[in-house]
């Protein structure tokens, strides 16, 4: 959609258009910068895809409070046994799917043993490495085993979303992606699909039959994700009416804030933005080089300058609000001094890079010279993720999870040995610098004023869409 669009800009997505959105009822206008990518949770990595693949299509065995602490749903309650190798979930029994049939622990398994298997391509499948077995013992009982003891219930387990067996089980493996259920999903969530028409919207209604020990059915009745690719196109829309909530760019902020019919919500987001280093090059196997880098960055004033304060400065991978993760306090170094040196940064995009000029504006006052090379995204994977490693640093944005699965691959991209244990990854971070991080991102919304009961963190956006109200 081009910037020159007046009134209107979405006028084939939406029910009314201009300043009435109480045109529209009780549906709510989302924005998406993106298509959705997949609306199967077993291929998904788009955030926003998986937000409404778990609070919004389907249903998960756990999901998060508040507080970021396992809380049952789909699994009404769990045990741990022999030795805190064994997870037994008792499933909530009066689920069904949108075609009738009842949602039992032989989905659950089927989903998660499709997710172990590699001929599936999970994203997260090393997040279930751990686990050995997966067995339906009966239409209420899932039980998995694990090769080492644990006593919490893996992350993952709250952010895959649980598919329907009889519609998919007769599928290969490596043929899911072209399932017929991609296209006409068929849930058993708090919401039901209507219609997907691509790049444009996807359209889903109230499930009145959701039950209420799950948090019964929403308060309102349509949600539509609404694809808006351009920024400007998509300030315009939230600001005319036309959508209900929408990101925005902080530079933006302060013109949302003035309109009395608009309320700009910021919330942390679990995504951290820092530099990796590749310490398989001699440049940057020095550690005193490393941490040259690190000392020599300004965070705050990278904070502010770049993404207007919608940020917290980074001292560490993990973002201050996983209060659980236990991350060791910052310990201060002494200053560093090394001669002068040069490296390149590699980053993605095409446009001004304003947060690598700022960077390189900071490290060059520390006489280090870095030069800023941008590449397309294809390009910039291929040199970071790809054998060669070609790269000496690199810009990277990190998604993160509470149980901080994350920290080993990206710790990895460095080349150092790392640590056997998972536990001792946030000192290796702190003493080692397998990359030093700039800042914790913060989400940033436009959201008109007759929307009620939105709840925004780290859960994501769309974690209590069932409880948003429309006044």
């Amino acid at each position: 959609m081009g910037r020159g669009l007046g009134v209107c800009l979405l006028a084939g997505l939406m029910v009314g258009c201009g300043d009435d959105a109480a045109r529209r009822g009780d549906t709510i206008m989302f924005a998406s910068g993106a298509e959705l990518q997949s609306i199967n949770p077993l291929f998904t990595v788009h955030p926003l895809a998986r937000q409404v693949q778990r609070y919004v299509l389907l249903t998960t065995l756990v999901r998060y409070d508040s507080a970021m602490v396992p809380t049952p749903y789909l699994a009404r309650e769990w045990r741990w046994s022999n030795g805190g190798r064994r997870l037994t979930f008792r499933l909530y029994n009066g689920l069904r799917w949108q075609d009738g049939e009842r949602t039992t622990a032989r989905d659950a398994a089927w989903t998660l043993t499709r997710a172990l298997d590699p001929a599936t391509g999970y994203p997260r499948q090393a997040d279930l490495a751990a686990i050995t077995a997966v067995q339906a013992v009966d239409d209420t009982t899932l039980q998995l085993e694990f090769a080492r003891s644990a006593d919490q219930v893996p992350d993952v387990l709250a952010d895959l979303a649980i598919l329907p067996a009889h519609l998919l089980d007769t599928i290969p493996p490596a043929r899911l992606r072209q399932a017929a259920w991609q296209d006409h999903p068929v849930g058993n969530g708090p919401f039901r699909f209507v219609r997907h028409d691509p790049n444009r919207r996807w359209v889903f209604e109230r499930n009145p039959d959701f039950p209420a020990l799950l948090g019964g059915p929403p308060r309102v009745a349509r949600l539509v994700i609404a694809i808006v690719d351009e920024p400007m196109t998509k300030l315009a829309a939230l600001t005319s009416g036309e959508l209900d909530v929408a990101g925005i760019q902080p530079a933006h902020a302060a013109f949302v804030a003035r309109d009395p019919r608009l309320v700009v919500r910021d919330y942390p987001l679990l995504f951290t933005t820092g530099i990796v280093f590749n310490a398989r090059r001699p440049l940057f196997r020095d550690l005193m080089r490393r941490r040259a880098v690190a000392q020599a960055l300004d965070r705050r004033a990278l904070v502010e300058g770049f993404v207007y304060g919608y940020g917290t400065p980074a001292d560490g991978p993990i973002p201050p609000e996983l209060a659980r993760s236990k991350a060791p306090p910052p310990v201060p170094q002494a200053p560093v001094k090394v001669p002068p040196f040069f490296f390149e940064l590699l980053t993605v995009g095409s446009g001004e890079a304003a947060l690598e000029q700022m960077v390189q504006a900071q490290l060059a006052r520390a006489g280090i010279t870095m030069r800023i090379r941008q590449l397309e995204l294809s390009a910039f994977l291929d040199r970071v993720y790809g054998g060669a490693h070609e790269f000496d640093a690199a810009l990277l944005g990190t998604p993160g999870d509470p149980a901080l699965g994350y920290l080993r691959p990206l710790a990895a991209l460095s080349g150092l040995d790392l640590p056997a244990e998972d536990a001792a990854l946030p000192a290796f971070f702190q003493d080692s610098l397998p990359a030093t991080f700039i800042y914790h991102a913060r989400g940033l919304q436009g959201m008109n004023r007759r929307l009620s009961g939105v709840e925004l963190g780290l859960r994501g956006e769309l974690a209590t869409i069932t409880s948003w109200n429309v006044q």
